[in-house]
């Protein structure tokens, strides 16, 4: 979820009549998940920021941080953070579904609430050391 808004003047916005004043929450997923900016929005797919040689590819729609003057000022650091923290597990562990539990059987789909929260799971990790 975004950080709240104030509007500065009276604006409509699709159709829409919004008082100068108004608190307004951007919901961030309705473009993080929308089916005309990503070709799979509700599935894990890295292909969604590289282009045809493999490099890295920013879209705008991707706006986990927000965006414009509101932008969080954190985005590099938590980015660099999360870069390093996934990266040391993956160069120390193999992650698999536990025993008798195969890719398949496992739900993905998000708990719905306030925030999108994943659903809890058991799985292994393995040392690669």
């Amino acid at each position: 979820m975004s950080v709240p808004h104030t509007t500065s003047r009276d604006v409509t916005f699709q159709g829409y009549f919004i008082k100068k004043g108004t608190s307004v929450i951007p919901l961030l997923t309705s473009v993080l998940q929308d089916d005309s900016e990503w070709e799979s929005p509700n599935t894990f797919n890295p292909s969604h920021f590289l282009d045809e040689q493999g490099g890295f590819v920013k879209r705008d729609a991707f706006m986990p941080f927000s965006a414009g003057r509101r932008v969080c000022l954190g985005e590099g650091l938590a980015r660099m953070e999360l870069f390093l923290f996934f990266t040391s597990l993956l160069q120390r562990f193999r992650f698999s579904p536990p025993p008798g539990v195969t890719e398949d059987d496992l739900d993905l789909t998000p708990l719905l609430g306030f925030t999108l929260n994943p659903s809890p799971h058991q799985l292994c990790a393995v040392s690669r050391v």
